[in-house]
């Protein structure tokens, strides 16, 4: 058998065609009385509208779902391909908990990279506010470990155990934190589309109902609907500058049980994911001008940044208290308002934060818009078990 080593192997990809994204849409999040097929229409027929061709261009459909059984229909993929007029796109499911968006728009690069086709759509969405806080929550959890999970480990538990290790550790204040969430509400005001649209402060944060010890109501997203969707192409068939180059794309797993992490502080699949990126894209965490990453509790935020190298292991809350983090700042983070305030539909999620960097680096963000080049997401899945980083650059 041919071995290869891993260390000095060209990053998969890299040799293929260059990958654009040529279309963009998201739907509102929120409560919304559309099914879960008709979310997934309205996002992928207003990302074709948006792009240069229409749904008979379209060769592969990749759908995500999240696997929480939160709306049962089978066969999406399809019946969202007859929707569209898609047809005879081949049309499939994508599934990996909360990081499915980002694995949907991975498989479409791919495809368009490896040469498999020309054009590929990748849609994403959840419908979940039908069901309780507890139901969605523990339909959430069923990522754990069934045998850490019957002895209460849960993705809400295990974020508070993290951040009471992190504040400890790193002698951050509780603060710190609260400013995460304070920020990203300051963003979602200014996208139309968000769930929350109003401000907090630090008060609110510290005085809302505790949920898992340090985190309380207002270090955690909301349980929200809705859909976003992309639309990919090879970019040496587009003409003008109306796209964003996938300069680089990884994804990576991390461990699934608890016990078996070297350390509670640290998501080995953030920092696997990112390296990846960056190999594939030949940038560095400097080149980074804008991030979106998956704030489902204010403390993946300050984890994120670290594992993604923007910031040093324990120091991105300083990031944060200094403001450098805002939309004004050195490195914005979450200019759509995160899933902290912009909603958090399971399998929509990975893909509307590229949504979010697509408006940016094309300058149709409006009134968050910033100055930007290079943006890069990083979408997760359960509590670090496996994540997806993205890196675009505008044209």
């Amino acid at each position: 058998m041919t071995r290869i080593d891993s260390a000095s192997a060209t990053p998969a990809g890299a040799p293929g065609r260059n990958v654009a994204i040529a279309g963009a849409a998201m739907t509102p999040f929120g409560r919304r009385d559309a099914s879960l097929l008709e979310l997934l229409a309205e996002a992928g027929g207003n990302c074709l509208a948006d792009g240069p061709v229409g749904a008979d261009a379209v060769d592969h459909l990749f759908v995500a779902r999240s696997g929480g059984a939160y709306e049962g229909q089978s066969g999406l993929a399809g019946a969202l391909a007859s929707e569209l007029g898609a047809r005879p796109a081949h049309a499939v499911a994508i599934e990996q908990t909360s990081a499915s968006g980002a694995a949907a728009v991975y498989e479409a690069w791919k495809a368009i990279a490896s040469g498999a086709c020309e054009v590929a759509l990748a849609v994403g969405g959840e419908r979940m506010t039908h069901l309780s806080t507890a139901t969605a929550t523990d339909i959430v959890s069923g990522i754990t470990h069934p045998a850490e999970y019957k002895h209460g480990i849960t993705i809400p538990s295990f974020a508070g155990l993290t951040a009471r290790r992190y504040l400890e550790r790193y002698d951050a204040p509780r603060t710190a934190l609260a400013e995460v969430a304070v920020k990203n509400h300051a963003h979602g005001v200014a996208n139309p589309k968000a769930h929350f649209r109003r401000e907090i402060d630090v008060a609110t944060v510290l005085e809302s109902p505790v949920v898992a010890d340090p985190l309380r109501l207002y270090d955690f997203c909301p349980i929200s609907d809705g859909s976003a969707a992309l639309l990919l192409a090879a970019e040496s068939a587009l003409e003008g500058d109306d796209h964003v180059r996938v300069d680089g794309i990884g994804g990576a797993t991390g461990t699934h049980v608890v016990h078996e992490r070297d350390d509670l502080t640290a998501m080995s699949s953030v920092v696997d994911a990112g390296q990846r990126a960056y190999d594939r894209a030949g940038r560095s965490p400097a080149d980074v001008d804008l991030l979106e990453v998956h704030d489902m509790f204010t403390i993946l935020e300050l984890l994120q940044l670290e594992g993604l190298g923007v910031a040093d292991r324990g120091e991105s809350w300083r990031l944060v208290e200094r403001g450098a983090t805002e939309r004004g700042g050195d490195l914005p983070v979450n200019t759509s308002g995160g899933l902290k305030s912009k909603g958090h539909p399971i399998a929509a999620s990975g893909v509307a934060q590229l949504v979010e960097l697509y408006d940016q680096l094309t300058g149709r963000a409006g009134d968050r818009q910033i100055d930007a080049d290079v943006g890069m997401a990083c979408n997760v899945g359960g509590f670090g078990n496996c994540a997806i980083a993205t890196l675009l650059s505008a044209p």
